[in-house]
C-alpha cells in the first residue's frame, strides 16, 4: 500500500468535493475508508494498492472530471 497527497487547482464547490471523492473511492486498488478531499487546500489525500492501480490512473480518473492536478506525492506505508 503506498499513501498518496494529490494537490488539484482550486475547488470551487462542495459538490465538486463529492464528485471527486466518490469517482476516487469507485476505482479498484484504492482504500475507500482513506479517501480525505480537503475543500479548503484542494487536496486530495488517500491509499492505493500499487499492484492494482497506478497514481496516473487516479489523477486520469480525476482529470477526466475536469479537474487539474497540480503535483502529487506518494509514499510507501
Amino acid at each position: 500500500m503506498q499513501k498518496a497527497t494529490i494537490q488539484l487547482e482550486t475547488l470551487t464547490c462542495p459538490s465538486c468535493l463529492l464528485k471527486i471523492e466518490n469517482a476516487t473511492k469507485s476505482l479498484q486498488g484504492v482504500e475507500k475508508e482513506s479517501v480525505k478531499v480537503m475543500f479548503n487546500s484542494s487536496k486530495v489525500k488517500l491509499d492505493f494498492d500499487s499492484e492494482k492501480i497506478s497514481i496516473a490512473e487516479v489523477e486520469k480518473a480525476i482529470t477526466a472530471l475536469g479537474y487539474e492536478v497540480k503535483k502529487t506525492q506518494v509514499k510507501a506505508l
